[in-house]
Formats: C-alpha cells, sequence, structure tokens
C-alpha cells in the first residue's frame, strides 16, 4: 500500500517535522501531533495536512487526542511516538510523575493503547523513536520508575528510551499475531531543539558546542522513513530497535522479557488503563 494514514508525534520540529515532509511528499495521508500550536499549525497550513495539539504532560490531553484520532481516522496505518525531549530538574507533572518518564514513555504508551482498536484493524506499524542514551544512560529500576532515589536529567532520559524499546518488544510479543508491527530506533545525534527542553546549562553548553557534529533532521529521519515504507516480515522484524537500518545492540536490559511485561503492568496502572 503506498497510501497510507501516517500519525507522527512530535511532528512539528526535528525528525517528526522531517519524516512527515517526507510522507507527505510520498503521497500518504499524514497527520502530526505538536505540544507548540503555533509551530504545529505552521507546519500543518505549510504541509496542506491535519494537525491536532496535546502536551504529554498531561494526561487528560493525550486521551482526548485518542478519543479525536479515533473518531476522526477509521484507518491508521502508522502510529509514530516521536514526542519527546530531554528534561532538567526533576519535575512532576499535574499527574504526579516525573516528567521525563511521562512525556517520552507513558504518553505514548497511553496513546498507542487507546488507538489498539484501530491499529489493529489497520495492521499498522507503531515505530518508537529511541535513542543511544538507553544504553548509555538507562538503567530501570521497575520500583523506582520517577526516579525518586536517584535522579539526574540524563539518567532519566536513559530510562525513558529504554522504556520506549521494552514497550515495543512487549507490545510485539502481546499483538503481533493480531496484526501490530512495533519496531523501536536511533535516529542518530541529530541537530533539533531537542536539547532547548531541560533547563540544566551545562547540557545545553554541551549540545549547542557539539552540533557541528551533529546530522540534520532529515538524516535523522531516515531510518523512520524506512521503517514506514518498508514491509515489516520481509524487509525488516518486527520486536526489534534499529540504528542506521539495522538491528543493533542496546542495553542488556531491552532483552529482559519479565521487566518488559511489568512495566507494561505499571505503565498500564500509572494511566488508568482498563485491562
Amino acid at each position: 500500500m503506498t497510501d497510507k494514514t501516517v500519525v507522527i508525534t512530535g511532528g512539528s520540529d526535528g525528525i517528526g517535522e522531517a519524516a512527515a515532509r517526507h510522507a507527505v511528499r510520498q503521497g500518504h495521508r499524514v497527520v502530526i501531533v505538536g505540544r507548540n500550536p503555533d509551530k504545529t499549525r505552521a507546519v500543518g497550513a505549510e504541509l496542506g495536512i491535519d494537525h491536532h495539539i496535546a502536551d504529554y504532560a498531561d494526561l487528560e490531553q493525550v486521551r482526548a487526542l485518542g478519543r479525536t484520532l479515533l473518531e476522526s481516522y477509521p484507518r491508521i496505518d502508522v502510529l509514530a511516538n516521536n514526542a519527546g525531549g530531554l528534561m532538567g530538574d526533576r519535575e512532576v507533572t499535574v499527574d504526579g510523575y516525573e516528567k521525563t518518564f511521562q512525556v517520552n514513555h507513558l504518553g505514548g504508551f497511553l496513546l498507542t493503547n487507546i488507538l489498539l482498536p484501530t491499529l489493529i484493524e489497520s495492521s499498522a506499524k507503531v515505530l518508537q523513536t529511541s535513542s543511544v542514551g538507553a544504553k548509555a544512560f538507562g538503567k530501570i529500576d521497575i520500583d523506582d520508575l520517577q526516579n525518586e532515589r536517584k535522579y539526574s536529567p540524563m539518567k532519566a532520559y536513559g530510562d525513558s528510551k529504554l522504556a520506549n524499546i521494552l514497550f515495543t518488544r512487549e507490545l510485539d510479543r502481546r499483538y503481533r499475531d493480531q496484526g501490530i508491527s512495533a519496531a523501536a530506533f536511533h535516529p542518530g545525534n541529530v541537530s533539533t531543539s531537542f536539547g532547548n527542553y531541560t533547563n540544566q546549562t551545562f547540557i545545553k553548553v554541551i549540545y549547542k558546542s557539539l552540533k557541528w557534529a551533529l546530522i540534520s533532521p532529515e538524516k535523522g529521519a531516515d531510518t523512520l522513513n524506512w521503517l514506514i515504507a518498508e514491509q515489516p516480515g520481509a524487509v525488516w522484524e518486527p520486536g526489534k530497535y534499529y540504528v542506521k537500518r539495522k538491528p543493533a545492540k542496546t542495553s542488556p536490559q531491552a532483552d529482559d522479557a519479565q521487566l518488559a511485561a511489568q512495566l507494561w503492568e505499571r505503565s498500564a496502572a500509572l494511566t488508568a488503563l482498563v485491562p
């Protein structure tokens, strides 16, 4: 199928915007979701595509987004869970959860589960933007998902990106037989507004000083574009984590099936999902 309905969260900037532009050029029906109303509307208007506003730091906005997408799109061929960022000092959301964990993991987990009936019926691809940070900084303690005991911006970020991979593994285990094809990927070290989410001056300084070594959002979106375009099971294997279009090793915890199942159950409880 060449004419897909493709929903991209975090679609108003960075690799999400680049992937949206590429998908439009491929002739797909593209829907973007963004946190910033002005930027999201501007990209939507320029590309002539649907856009929706939701801040993942408020799970009620994610629930409202899910209801709107269910009502608006009877078919969703691709859901790209790309929203996220690197935060600063530990902050608790209106829902009572650590912000990095909620924005980078819980929001996408909740949206995917709300959309599951349509995703299953559509035999959809569900794609997670993860990061090499999962291996570099991530070490999940299932009893301290909010990092109350041991917080740092980089650990919280690494944990959330590892959670993206574990979510992919468990989504594949639970729903592959029902037609879902899930994958996670590392886009590379991309020059975007990613570093602007944090209030940590030293992180901003390091990020800006390394911009010369960063790749463009267009190059960062390459693996996402590939996953959207190519056939799962034939070209890429569901349930895997990809770097530069190839399966890659990451944190040893990413292969822990028990941890993946536990994270799913804890996430379901935190988002008040009905079993």
